[in-house]
């Protein structure tokens, strides 16, 4: 909309539309930007303090190191005009009361807490003792082995005891695992129901990790709300999820991230090999799911602290380029990254991501309109402004 405007009370959007028709607010601080647009929401992340991409570092990382090292990590992502993340495993549970209380800048964190894996999963790791695994969950980590139903439903109650706002589950193998296999599913059918029967008792929505089809089918037939990578998704899978109204969280940013950086990128020898074996797939299941009209979230699996890492926070809207690659319009692009960002938490999704009244006042202003040049939202310095909660954290 040209000549458009927005008008903020405090936390709230008042009213949204055409400056002709707003309502007179002759006491207002008027601000002038080229373009504007809700908050961004990044839906998959990682609070983990580590400095590269292998997964075995982080019992070795101490809490309070990454702790540190995620604030800033969170500050880069409110400067590049996320104003939302939904973190699928790490300190995010822990982060999101210190932004909550205004000890540390950053945007709205709904975090999972700990990463639900089945013991040989995708979120045990693998070179270790079992047992160091073990301890490093007890101790703080963001790692929790569960299998059986007995186990599983006690750790969803773990991660709902630290407050979690969505349940990560990893239902296949990943990429950044040892020994499994991505194409495998994980969990057992009466395990996932579990989890996710448990997670809606308390008003919670499952996200699930899934390469292999296999997994993703096991998932959907659970019931989870969002499934994450969906590098196997087919037509039969693609139609479930649309059926069922389930999200597609791609993160094609760290595939592309690790694939350009390489060996050099700190990935281990394993990883690489998993990760150029899966590479085109994705893009193409990718574009399948917008082919058939699956509903789409931004995400980008970011998990490395540190600018200069392989897969760096302040750089989550590089994932426009790839959305744009894979058949997405500008308009949609931005609808993955504003309007769906909040359905992928289910109960819990606040009033956000959309320029409307009765919305949160999460807002950025952009150099130019993101509709002609999508790639404007890639670079951090392309967003002027931005506005969290009503308030003016970057620009003047």
């Amino acid at each position: 909309m040209d000549d458009g405007c927005v008008l903020i009370d405090h936390t709230t959007i008042t009213y949204a539309g055409s400056i002709e028709e707003a309502p007179a607010s002759p006491s207002a601080t008027v601000t002038r930007v080229p373009a504007v647009m809700p908050g961004m929401w990044d839906c998959h992340t990682h609070f983990t303090g580590l400095t590269t991409p292998n997964i075995d570092e982080a019992p070795r990382i101490p809490h309070v190191l990454a702790g540190v090292r995620s604030a800033r990590d969170a500050e880069a992502a409110l400067s590049a005009g996320f104003t939302s993340l939904r973190e699928a495993g790490g300190y995010g549970v822990f982060l999101a009361r210190a932004v909550a209380e205004g000890t540390v800048v950053g945007p709205n964190i709904y975090a999972a807490g700990s990463i639900l894996s089945t013991t040989g999963g995708h979120g045990d790791l693998h070179s270790y003792p079992l047992d160091w695994v073990l301890d490093y969950e007890t101790s703080g980590g963001w790692l929790s082995i569960c299998d059986g139903v007995a186990e599983c439903l006690k750790a969803t109650r773990k991660q709902l005891r630290r407050n979690a706002k969505v349940i990560k589950v990893c239902a296949s193998g990943g990429v950044m695992s040892e020994i499994d296999d991505p194409v495998h599913q994980q969990f057992s059918a009466e395990e996932l129901r579990a989890i996710v029967e448990e997670a809606a008792r308390a008003e919670r929505v499952v996200m699930a990790h899934c390469h292999g089809t296999p997994g993703i089918k096991a998932a959907l037939d659970a019931g989870v709300s969002t499934i994450e990578h969906g590098t196997y998704l087919d037509e039969e899978t693609a139609a479930q999820m649309k059926e069922q109204e389930a999200i597609l969280v791609p993160t094609r940013f760290i595939v592309e991230r690790l694939l350009a950086g390489g060996r050099e990128s700190g990935m281990p020898e394993y990883a690489y090999r998993k990760l150029v074996e899966i590479g085109d797939r994705h893009m193409q299941a990718i574009s399948l799911a917008h082919e058939v009209g699956v509903t789409i979230a931004l995400g980008t699996d970011i998990a490395t602290s540190g600018a200069d890492s392989a897969v760096p926070w302040g750089a989550n809207g590089e994932e426009v380029i790839y959305l744009e690659r894979a058949g997405l319009s500008p308009l949609e692009i931005i609808e993955t990254a504003t309007a769906n960002g909040p359905a992928t938490l289910g109960p819990q999704a606040p009033n956000s991501g959309r320029l409307a009244a009765g919305f949160d006042a999460d807002i950025i202003a952009v150099c130019a309109n993101p509709l002609d040049d999508i790639a404007l939202l890639a670079d951090p310095t392309n967003i002027v402004k931005v506005w969290k909660g009503g308030s003016l954290v970057k620009g003047s």
